[in-house]
């Protein structure tokens, strides 16, 4: 079994640090000191302004609210002293959208605020299908977009991305993470439940090969509908391959469906959640009975394992997590995907000195950076950042995440 650590997870920085990028990085951040001695406040009239269309309601507000709200937070810190961008320091302003959780609508979204010239770059939609309506629109618009959301079809073909850039892990990444901890933990044969649409796809196809790798058995591939009966149906399937355990593949809401489904179903051995689970609906009251126990492969800021962490980045993060529990009470340990976005667009305009869409794009694809959620390294051939040394593994223990070897 695994064993809990108390020390704080270790980033390794190797093979993705190109040495162009790494001397970029030097430079900037000797200009960037310099600026700092030199302006102290914000330039009137002078913005990076980002537009976000973001899931605020809908099946995909239990990720997108959470988002809108580590972004607030974020936005409201660089505009203590605002983003040097050549000789001027600009506000940040990010113009938030509510998609409803509909493709058609964030495109629209999408549409409106790239042919605006005072927007100089897109972020958001935590759904994989809202997302990829949205990328179709930055191409055509030539317009930087980040994007939030779970699916490896998000960063690739290149050749058809070459505007866009996803900060969530890939799906090979956590797949392996999972396979090793389901063999680390003894398990023979698994059942792999994983959502409908680009998510769940990617989930299976990486999951197929790591679970072969590691020489764990595949049961049974299901896939989980939206409606409420399909769950069950789903999930009385598992239960009869008679599996040791089962690989949940799905963002929330729809994880917790697929949990209390399963126990309902009479599942009493081991769940597994890809990094999409993670969010304050899985752990609450309904989900709670059902997750306990369970695990998860999610990016370090699960948990607080960065909470220790001395770097720039470690310091950031626990200003957020203090100013989000100030506001909302409480925070689970979401990766603020939205922040590392935020974070990635506002770097890519000091290092340009501009604002300049075809710059920032530049930029972007030529960064290393620390973020609140682990560690990205973009490259010219590589627009989906998330570092692999930057996932962890968690338990749900006592109703919390806990960091596990």
């Amino acid at each position: 079994m695994a064993t809990p650590v108390t020390g704080p997870s270790v980033i390794t920085r190797r093979g993705v640090l190109a040495a162009a990028a790494g001397s970029l990085l030097l430079s900037a951040c000797g200009r960037d000191r310099e600026r700092e001695n030199a302006v102290a406040r914000p330039t009137p009239g002078h913005e990076l302004v980002v537009g976000a269309t973001l899931e605020l309601s809908g099946p995909g507000a239990a990720l997108g609210v959470l988002q809108e709200r580590a972004l607030a937070i974020s936005v409201a810190a660089l505009n203590e002293k605002g983003v040097a961008v050549g000789n001027l320091r600009r506000t940040v302003r990010v113009e938030v959208l509510d998609n409803r959780s509909d493709p058609r609508l964030a495109a629209r979204q999408a549409t409106e605020l790239g042919q605006r010239d005072d927007v100089h770059a897109l972020l958001g939609a935590t759904l994989a299908e809202t997302s990829m309506s949205v990328i179709g629109v930055a191409q055509k618009l030539r317009v930087p977009f980040v994007s939030l959301a779970f699916g490896d079809p998000i960063a690739v073909p290149l050749a058809q991305r070459a505007f866009i850039y996803k900060v969530t892990p890939d799906a090979g990444d956590v797949a392996r993470r999972l396979a090793q901890l389901i063999r680390g933990e003894g398990l023979r044969r698994v059942v792999l439940l994983a959502e409908d649409g680009l998510h769940g796809d990617s989930g299976v196809r990486a999951m197929r090969g790591a679970l072969r790798t590691a020489d764990v058995g595949l049961a049974r591939t299901l896939r989980l509908p939206a409606d409420k009966a399909g769950v069950s149906r789903a999930a009385e399937q598992a239960v009869a391959a008679r599996a040791d355990g089962v690989v949940v593949w799905a963002t929330a809401p729809n994880s917790g469906a697929a949990a209390r489904a399963l126990r309902a179903a009479g599942h009493d051995g081991e769940l597994f959640f890809d990094a999409g689970a993670v969010a304050d609906e899985t752990l609450d009251g309904r989900n709670l009975p059902a997750v306990e126990g369970s695990f998860a492969v999610h990016p370090s800021s699960l948990g607080g394992s960065t909470i220790a962490n001395s770097s720039a980045a470690g310091r950031a993060y626990r200003d957020l997590v203090s100013a989000y529990i100030r506001a909302h009470g409480t925070y689970r340990g979401f990766a603020p995907y939205a922040s590392d976005a935020l974070l990635l667009i506002s770097t890519a305009a000091r290092l340009a000195d501009s604002v300049d869409r075809g710059r920032l794009r530049a930029y972007l694809q030529n960064q290393v950076t620390d973020g609140l959620a682990g560690m990205y390294s973009f490259t010219p051939i590589r627009h989906s950042g998330m570092d692999r040394h930057s996932l962890g593994v968690y338990r749900v223990d006592g109703g919390a995440w806990n960091r596990l070897s």
